[in-house]
């Protein structure tokens, strides 16, 4: 139903107009805040009930327990404030609310507000991965560095602890940059760092090996050369022996036809 036209001819009727616009409004957009009240208190509270069963869930699993068994002993004095249930908990709680807020949001024809929190909501789950890989990742670190510092040293090596240790670092940094990748800040920036610090390694390597085993290098090419012209020698000597070997028989027969009589 279209709205009567009120003409205008003074101050009060401009007035009286913008307060009967606006009460309209408020009126009009009174059972779309109603709404969107009902489905922020029902999100709250499912928010908290599930949020509340994750935390039970897990704890009733051991996760607390087991973390706070061997979190220590690869995250240090950090682990004893951690719990992972509780964690797990917020997280599928506010979720949960992010969700919620989105549908009020889109009740009350917040466009923009929706926008963002979709990609809010998309986000978590890379946020999620990076976090579980940097939590994996020191786990995996120090048991590798257990089985090369133990293999290491019943081969005989000198420096099994550092190279158990290099190993640990390299895990821990590829797993901080994947994460770092996962969320996606800065990716072709870490990228090129990454690059530049293994370029950086490998050429420091190379130089260290060529400039200080370059009389080891020299040693083991001097060898090599004298074994290889060695076995030549040998080869050699044998086709030589061989072959005199099988001109004997030949000769003996032409000695033989020469001294028969004819």
């Amino acid at each position: 139903m279209p709205t009567p036209v009120i003409p205008i001819n003074n101050w009060g009727d401009a007035v009286f107009l913008a307060t009967t616009n606006a009460l309209n409004m408020f009126l009009a957009a009174i059972p779309l805040i109603v709404g969107a009240l009902i489905v922020l208190v029902i999100g709250w509270l499912l928010s908290n009930v599930l949020g509340s069963l994750t935390t039970r869930l897990l704890t009733r699993a051991g996760s607390d327990r087991l973390f706070a068994r061997h979190g220590p002993d690869v995250y240090g004095s950090v682990a004893t404030s951690w719990q992972p249930s509780v964690v797990a908990g917020e997280v599928i709680k506010w979720v949960i609310r992010l969700i919620f807020l989105i549908a009020a949001a889109n009740i009350l024809g917040l466009t923009q507000v929706s926008q963002l929190l979709n990609q809010v909501i998309l986000w978590i789950p890379n946020l999620i991965v990076a976090a579980i890989v940097l939590m994996v990742a020191p786990l995996l670190a120090r048991f590798v560095r257990g089985v090369i510092e133990t293999g290491a040293g019943e081969m005989g090596f000198s420096n099994a602890r550092l190279l158990g240790r290099l190993a640990e670092y390299a895990i821990i940094s590829f797993a901080v940059i994947i994460a770092i990748n996962q969320v996606g800040i800065a990716a072709n920036l870490v990228n090129i760092l990454f690059v530049g610090i293994v370029a950086a390694l490998s050429l420091a390597f190379g130089l260290a090996f060529g400039l200080g085993g370059r009389d080891v290098a020299a040693e083991l090419t001097r060898q090599w050369y004298d074994s290889s012209r060695e076995r030549m020698t040998r080869a050699s000597e044998k086709v030589g022996g061989s072959e005199r070997v099988a001109d004997r028989p030949a000769l003996a027969g032409a000695q033989g036809s020469r001294a028969r009589p004819k």
